[in-house]
């Protein structure tokens, strides 16, 4: 049966109604940086890229020699996850700082099953989606109060850049042609970077203060590396599609190499903090072009963990950090590094003072949800609820879901119906599940993911 789902207005198309940053009751941050000028504020997002894949995380073959200067420049987080292993998802939290349950855009896509893509009832959907960002003020929109500029390149799904506050943009949007999930937005990087370098030039003209969202289609399927990257991997015995991959992987290093030596050549780099996180992960399968089992879309470390990073050598003595950093940090802790107004219902940690300090940061778990590439009702997102996971120190605990995914039934397999639960530091492979030697720790982690928010209609088993 369908599922029950309220068109209550109108085709949205072209118009969608910007939210004003000052409806939203922002408060200013007591840990904002003592800083006179604002930092510049540049995120690098990677786009399918597994979390093991550069030389500083120990890859044997990809090399990242761009990625490794800016780690060792960073306060990098090893132990770094989003909460959602979908870009559309995962990119809008990096936006807004929300879990995908709380901004409502749980997956890429309305349903096929119940509306056919170009249909006007599809459209309405997708406009629908959309409007989903109006919900909680952006960060260019929290920046520009204070005076900052920003761009957005890359890849970006929520209509015309300006709907999420930026003053400058590539993406035309829906319902524009290519405006599913980026348009002229994803040239960036692979057609080279000129747009960007552009922008930084203006805000130097204009001495303001910029934020640079930077999420190339890279290293993104079509897998169509330059050749002279692509040879640099061709090897016997090495199948092509990890070749490419591996390649694109490069490339996108190289692409934030021309990003950062712009803003070393334009003096900027002392007093800009420059963010690093992937949108979700990518295990390459060696028989085919397409991503393998747990990974992409999936709960499992191969979909949800990547390095977070924050650079600013004005401000940041670089550390390994051991601690579990989440990409929900991310929006509290650059805009408390620029002094701007945060909202105070967030669930992401400011990083900002135990980065400043050195001290250990005070949190004992982070959360995720996985939910269907489909979504089956754009006003319920536990119709597609798959997973809900909690990482405790060592310990991953994994609960499945019934909720409905139509396509990509093959990702999304849950042949183990049973809690999940894996030891990280022993086993980040995810090849041993503990859950009946530790029914204690599945106890308490499984209450610790139903305090998080309840779920109503979804069944899940919590003992093994």
């Amino acid at each position: 049966m369908k599922p029950q789902t309220r068109w209550r207005r109108p085709i949205l198309l072209a118009l969608i109604t910007f939210a004003a940053v000052g409806s939203f009751g922002l408060t200013r941050s007591s840990h904002a940086a003592d800083t006179t000028t604002p930092p510049n504020i540049v995120m690098l997002i990677s786009d399918d890229q597994a979390w093991g894949d550069y030389s500083f995380m120990g890859h044997d073959a990809i090399q990242t020699p761009n990625l490794d200067r800016l780690a060792k420049q960073s306060v990098l987080f090893r132990r770094g996850y989003v909460p959602t292993a979908l870009c559309r998802p995962s990119l809008l939290t990096l936006i807004n700082g929300r879990y995908a349950s709380q901004h409502g855009v749980t997956g890429n896509d309305p349903s096929p099953k119940y509306s056919k893509p170009g249909t006007p009832e599809n459209d309405q959907q997708r406009a629908q989606l959309i409007s989903y960002l109006d919900r909680f003020p952006t960060v260019p929109q929290i920046l520009g109060g204070d005076g900052y500029l920003s761009m957005q390149s890359g890849k970006w799904w929520e209509g015309n850049y300006k709907h999420g506050g930026f003053t400058h943009g590539m993406t035309r949007g829906f319902p524009q042609p290519g405006g599913r999930h980026g348009d002229d937005g994803l040239k960036i990087g692979r057609a080279g970077m000129k747009p960007v370098t552009e922008f930084i030039d203006m805000a130097v003209e204009e001495k303001k203060p910029f934020y640079l969202w930077y999420a190339p289609f890279l290293p993104h399927t079509p897998h169509n590396p330059p050749k002279r990257l692509l040879d640099k991997y061709t090897q016997a015995g090495r199948p092509a599609s990890v070749a490419k991959y591996y390649a694109m992987c490069d490339w996108f290093d190289e692409t934030c190499g021309q990003v950062i030596d712009h803003l070393d050549a334009k003096g900027l780099r002392e007093n800009t903090l420059i963010v690093y996180v992937t949108d979700n992960g990518w295990i390459q399968d060696p028989n085919s072009s397409k991503y393998a089992a747990r990974s992409k879309q999936t709960p499992y470390e191969g979909g949800i963990r990547t390095p977070i990073m924050f650079s600013w050598p004005g401000k940041l003595k670089p550390a390994d950090r051991e601690e579990l950093c989440s990409s929900l940090d991310i929006v509290p802790t650059v805009l408390a590094a620029a002094g701007a107004e945060v909202p105070a219902d967030l669930p992401g940690l400011n990083l900002m003072p135990g980065m400043t300090s050195g001290e250990k940061i005070d949190r004992q778990r982070i959360f995720g949800e996985s939910f269907a590439h489909d979504i089956a009702d754009i006003e319920n997102p536990e119709a597609s609820l798959l997973y809900r996971w909690c990482i405790e120190g060592r310990w991953k605990l994994l609960l499945t879901y019934d909720g409905e995914v139509n396509r990509y039934q093959t990702t999304h397999p849950r042949t183990e119906r049973r809690p999940q639960l894996f030891d990280l530091i022993a086993d980040p492979a995810e090849e041993k599940n503990l859950a009946a030697e530790n029914p204690a720790v599945v106890k308490r982690l499984a209450d610790a993911i139903e305090a998080w928010y309840p779920v109503t209609q979804r069944k899940t088993q919590t003992t093994f």
